[in-house]
């Protein structure tokens, strides 16, 4: 895919509620305006990454981008779950994402039990993966230490997508 590494950030937005409460990861979601804009050849599925909440630490990510077979979800969506454990919500917060590769497309499962395995793989390969030099690098972008994601620019965060410097 031409269009990675992808940079990009957003508000916080509500989503389905299951990351949390049926799957036990949390996923931060993108609003529609930054899912609408993403690279004709970012596919569906699986990607892997760094993501910093609003001034905070840059983590490991996992981001599943797409419909949910399992849910059979009938509109796009872009779910992030940042690899480290936050003591509240971030609603409303900026995350600030690179995307920096593709692990898997999506696709449905038989069971939950089936989703979740699935997920915690996907967990793994992401942290083995981003341990490497060349996605390494890229937890240090100054695209995070940028201004342009604080707490008092969430409004026009949300309408401002980045792709590449």
């Amino acid at each position: 895919m031409k269009s990675l590494p992808y940079f990009c950030r957003g508000e916080v937005v509500r989503g389905f509620g299951r990351g949390s409460k049926e799957l036990g990861i949390p996923t931060a979601n993108f609003p529609d305006s930054v899912v609408e804009h993403l690279p004709a050849d970012v596919n569906t599925g699986i990607y892997y990454g760094w993501a910093c909440v609003g001034h905070g630490d840059v983590h490991k990510m996992v981001m599943s981008i797409g419909w949910n077979p399992y849910y059979k979800n009938s509109k796009k969506s872009m779910e992030t779950h940042v690899i480290h454990t936050f003591k509240e919500d971030f609603y409303g917060e900026v995350l600030s994402v690179v995307m920096v590769g593709y692990i898997r497309p999506e696709r449905s499962f038989d069971s939950l039990d089936a989703l979740i395995s699935a997920i915690n793989s996907d967990i793994e390969e992401a942290k083995l993966k981003l341990d490497q030099p060349e996605f390494l690098k890229l937890k240090t972008d100054n695209f995070f230490s940028s201004s342009s994601h604080s707490p008092s620019a969430a409004t026009t965060a949300e309408n401002s997508i980045i792709n590449g410097h």
